[in-house]
C-alpha cells in the first residue's frame, strides 16, 4: 500500500531536518521551502534540496515570498535591523522574529496539501521558542487548523503536526540521531551564509545544544563560544 502524503515546511534548519525525518516514517513528503528575503536565503535554500535530495523527495515546491521582505520589520529581512548578538536569558520578542510568518508559511502548505490531497502538514515549530516568537505556540496551531477546516473543501481534512514543538534543543539533536537525520546538511545561522556565526540567537541556542550533549556541531562556525552555564560546566 502507498504512504498517506504529507506536506513538510521545510527551511533547512535543523528543526525542520528532523520534522522532516519524523515525517518520512510514516508519510510520502512533498518539501514545501520559502524564500522570504532572508539574509541566508541562498544556504538555506542548498540546505533544503540537499535534506530533500537525501530523502528520495521528488515533489518540491519552492515559493517567493517577497512581500514578507517588503513589509521588514525582522532583522532577517530588513537591512536597517541589525541582527542581535546571543542573548539566552532574554524573555523579550527579539528581532530575528519575522511578522506572522509561520501563519505565511501554513497558508501556503494547506493550499498546496488541498491540491496533492495531503492529510498532513508537518511544521518544526518548537514551544522553548514561543516567549520569543509568539506563532510558535501549540494553541497557535491549533487555532490555525481550525481555520484550515473552515476555508477549505467540506471533503477536505488536514492535520498540522508539530512533533518537536515540546522539545528543547538538546532533546532534538538526540531524536535527529536516532533518526539518522543529515544534521550535517542544515543551516541555521542568521546572518552568515558560508561559516555559520556563532553568535546570534539561532546560532547559540544550536551550539548550547550540543554541547549540553557533548557533541560536536557538525557544521563549520567562524566561533564556537562555550554557552553552557557554570553549573552545566561542573
Amino acid at each position: 500500500m502507498s504512504k498517506e502524503l504529507s506536506v513538510v515546511a521545510l527551511s533547512g534548519g535543523m528543526d525542520s531536518c528532523v520534522t522532516a525525518a519524523i515525517a518520512a516514517k510514516k508519510f510520502e513528503v512533498a518539501a514545501l521551502h520559502i524564500n522570504y528575503g532572508q539574509r541566508t536565503q541562498r544556504r538555506e535554500l542548498k540546505a533544503f534540496n540537499d535534506i530533500a535530495d537525501f530523502y528520495g523527495v521528488e515533489r518540491r515546491l519552492v515559493i517567493d515570498f517577497t512581500h514578507l521582505s517588503a513589509i521588514g520589520g525582522s532583522s532577517l529581512t530588513d537591512e536597517k535591523v541589525k541582527v542581535s548578538k546571543a542573548n539566552l536569558t532574554n524573555k523579550e520578542i527579539p528581532t530575528s522574529y519575522v511578522p506572522f510568518r509561520n501563519a505565511n508559511i501554513l497558508s501556503a502548505a494547506v493550499s498546496w496539501a488541498e491540491v496533492l490531497k495531503a492529510t498532513r502538514i508537518f511544521i518544526g515549530a518548537v514551544y522553548e521558542d514561543s516567549s520569543g516568537y509568539p506563532d510558535c505556540r501549540p494553541d497557535f496551531f491549533e487555532a490555525f487548523e481550525k481555520a484550515v477546516n473552515l476555508g477549505t473543501k467540506p471533503e477536505t481534512t488536514i492535520k498540522i503536526e508539530t512533533p518537536i514543538i515540546h522539545l528543547s534543543k538538546a532533546e532534538i539533536i538526540k531524536k535527529g540521531l536516532e533518526l539518522n537525520a543529515p544534521l550535517d546538511l542544515t543551516w541555521s545561522c542568521y546572518q552568515n551564509e558560508d561559516e555559520a556565526c556563532g553568535v546570534c540567537d539561532s546560532c547559540a541556542l544550536r551550539l548550547r545544544a550540543f554541547q549540553q550533549l557533548g557533541i560536536e556541531d557538525p557544521i563549520p562556525y567562524k566561533v564556537r563560544p562555550n554557552y553552557l552555564t557554570d553549573e552545566e560546566k561542573r
